[in-house]
């Protein structure tokens, strides 16, 4: 009787027990449903931060000769990444300023060519006005006016024709010009620069690589622009205003809100991305919401790429505590002792 009665009071215990810690379970459920619960006038969507990315692509086919740069590096505006194999094109360059050297001579020897044909012109034209001259005086016949007549002619189409070959040889010139500068550009396009300030995300060739037009070599993101897009049906977006305040909350940050301006909403609907996968945003047609982080420096540990919710107010609001980004940190004021004890005399 006494084990039947222990038992029994150990059963006893054990189920208080369990039901103490099913209403505590409940009770935390509870507790943390009111608190996951949105209040009136702020609205959330599940969404990844992102950063600008600028491809650093190959212009022209070749070999990759030089990267200069590795993945993680931060790069200046103007810094000089990476380097194509310009050899060929030096060469052609090369020819081409050749060319522009023999089209000048040529073009030199066509102007003197023309000054040669001028003179003649003009040699034709003094004897016809000579033997016009003898023939009204009747010292000439007809037949030597005619043939003077015919030099004359002769002369003013050989003046044309040189003037056509200095033309044409100043085209020359002009198209041989244009080949060096259309090298030089290439030349210079060959030199992959940092076109923003940023920071080397991937490298995606390696020297003695043969790129295509378009072959890309790195790839640059601009941490001073990140952001995140949300997807909202048409009863949310449409009382977001541009502009108004909002909060990134990452989940590997989740202490951390992230202060956000609302800086776009998209005026026509579309189909919900593949990538919303929440029950409540898989609608048929929402709108594209950005935020835009105004403090991206603030916590270098928000990285694009990390998921998290975006939250914008609908209604004029107060934050909750758990979205109310921290004050700024201001460094505490240094004691000189020297300055301190100094007085005046």
């Amino acid at each position: 009787d006494a084990f039947m009665s222990t038992n029994h009071r150990t059963s006893q215990l054990f189920a208080s027990l369990l039901i103490v810690l099913l209403l505590a379970a409940g009770g935390f459920g509870y507790w943390k449903s009111t608190q996951d619960r949105l209040p009136e006038g702020l609205s959330m969507g599940n969404g990844r931060l992102e950063s600008t990315e600028v491809q650093i692509a190959a212009k022209i086919p070749g070999r990759l000769a030089e990267v200069r740069v590795d993945e993680g590096d931060k790069v200046l505006k103007g810094q000089l990444l990476a380097r194509m194999d310009t050899r060929t094109l030096e060469a052609q360059r090369a020819q081409a300023e050749a060319e522009v050297l023999r089209a000048k001579e040529n073009f030199a020897a066509a102007e003197a060519n023309v000054q040669l044909r001028q003179s003649e012109q003009l040699l034709a034209h003094q004897e016809l006005k000579r033997t016009q001259g003898l023939y009204a005086r009747g010292f000439a016949s007809s037949q030597l006016i005619d043939q003077q007549q015919a030099g004359q002619n002769t002369g003013n189409a050989a003046v044309v024709a040189a003037q056509a070959q200095v033309n044409s040889v100043k085209a020359a010139i002009g198209a041989a010009e244009a080949q060096v500068a259309q090298l030089t550009s290439e030349i210079d396009d060959s030199s992959l620069r940092a076109p923003i300030d940023g920071i080397i995300q991937l490298r995606l060739a390696e020297p003695g690589e043969v790129l295509a037009a378009g072959g890309r070599v790195l790839l640059l993101i601009d941490p001073q622009d990140q952001y995140m897009n949300l997807y909202l049906p048409a009863s949310v977006t449409g009382r977001l205003t541009v502009g108004s305040d909002a909060r990134i909350l990452l989940d590997a940050l989740p202490d951390q809100p992230l202060p956000a301006k609302i800086s776009f909403v998209a005026a026509k609907s579309q189909f919900t991305p593949k990538e919303v996968e929440t029950r409540d945003e898989r609608q048929k047609l929402v709108f594209r919401v950005k935020l835009r982080l105004t403090q991206p420096s603030a916590v270098p540990q928000a990285k694009p790429g990390m998921p998290g919710a975006g939250y914008g107010r609908t209604a004029d609001i107060d934050w909750p505590s758990h979205l109310k980004a921290p004050p700024r940190h201001r460094p505490p004021l240094r004691f000189i002792p020297a300055l301190a004890n100094h007085r005046p005399s």
